[in-house]
């Protein structure tokens, strides 16, 4: 039996947040502009230059949770092994504590945990990973984050700007558009939905709904205020 574990869950967080927002916020500036503007070329002007101001905050705020997640593990480990090192006799029982709490026998967590605090290395791991919950990120993290976010982003972004560059007119890209960038957020409703675990219906028509209700808000703001 093949066990079917996501095990790139931070890959897919990051490429959900970009193309999440790249889908949504940009779907919603054009259909805004292209309810006072006729001519496709101040829409395509500004839904890039929302791109690229996307792609550059998202990517920022990815790269700097991302190194935030590695100084927080490495402060907490360093904590793990001063504790080690002052209280062992203290870390030692709630190792035991751990292993009780999974249903391990007294005499048998003694064990274990003697065993394991042979080593302050495994020791310090292991209480990071079963006391806090915390696994080790890696190195690079946040540059990867950062990339994946951006680059999510600007996929996401490019979709509902794309029918802009292609059309003659404000309102026939606009159509073209909704239409396209609807089926897009089908889509990637439904594959969030999927490497998340969430339900398949509710979860694609959630994230339709969402966009359109960002866009349609965006083009009547528009046509109320001009």
């Amino acid at each position: 039996m093949i066990e079917l574990h996501n095990k790139n869950t931070n890959l897919v967080k990051d490429i959900i947040i970009g193309m999440s927002d790249g889908l949504t916020v940009p779907f919603a500036l054009t259909a805004g502009l292209s309810g006072v503007l006729n001519t496709n070329h101040l829409i395509i002007v500004s839904g890039l230059a929302e791109i690229a101001a996307g792609c550059i905050s998202m990517g920022l705020g990815g790269f700097l949770a991302g190194q935030s997640e590695v100084e927080h593990y490495e402060t907490e480990l360093k904590r793990e092994y001063n504790e080690i090192e002052s209280v062992p006799l203290l870390e030692l029982k709630e190792v035991e504590d751990i292993f009780t709490a999974m249903g391990v026998e007294d005499a048998l967590s003694k064990q274990v945990a003697l065993q394991v605090s042979k080593d302050k290395n495994h020791w310090a791991d292991l209480m990071m990973k079963l006391e806090l919950m915390m696994e080790k990120p890696a190195k690079n993290r946040a540059a990867i984050s950062a990339v994946t976010i951006a680059i999510s982003y600007l996929a996401g972004g490019l979709i509902p700007l794309f029918p802009y560059i292609i059309t003659s007119n404000s309102k026939t890209g606009f159509y073209v558009s909704c239409i396209v960038t609807i089926l897009a957020l089908i889509i990637f409703g439904y594959f969030k939905s999927k490497m998340t675990g969430r339900p398949l219906l509710k979860g694609t028509i959630k994230v339709a709904v969402t966009g359109v209700i960002a866009a349609a808000a965006a083009f009547l703001l528009a046509k109320a205020v001009s």
